[in-house]
């Protein structure tokens, strides 16, 4: 069975790795026959938490990684303009850092 993918807006971001993204779509009214909006939202992971409120994002279905987050975000952030957030570049900095130390360490330990 496929995997459905729906465009939305990210209208929340305050959770680690879950952003809330809203999907609007048109349908015809049944009696009136006017189309009418609908919008449904989706708890979306985000490993990296590379995206902010506003961005305009796909989201695939996949396996339940929790209570209500059954869909996983797949644009890419290169899209977006963006590199790297913040918070990414921090988390990426504090893991390099006992291997710079290390280094450092063994660099001190040879000159004596």
């Amino acid at each position: 069975m496929p995997r459905r993918v729906l465009e939305g807006r990210v209208v929340g971001d305050g959770m680690d790795k879950t952003v809330t993204v809203l999907v609007e779509r048109r349908t015809m009214h049944p009696i009136y026959k006017k189309y009418v909006k609908q919008s449904s939202k989706y708890a979306a992971h985000d490993e990296t938490n590379l995206f902010r409120v506003g961005d305009m994002v796909e989201i695939e279905e996949c396996r339940p990684i929790s209570k209500r987050k059954t869909w996983t975000v797949t644009t890419d952030p290169k899209a977006l303009g963006r590199e790297l957030a913040p918070k990414v570049k921090a988390v990426a900095e504090s893991e390099d850092a006992p291997a710079k130390a290390k280094k450092a360490g063994a660099k001190k330990a040879s000159k004596k």
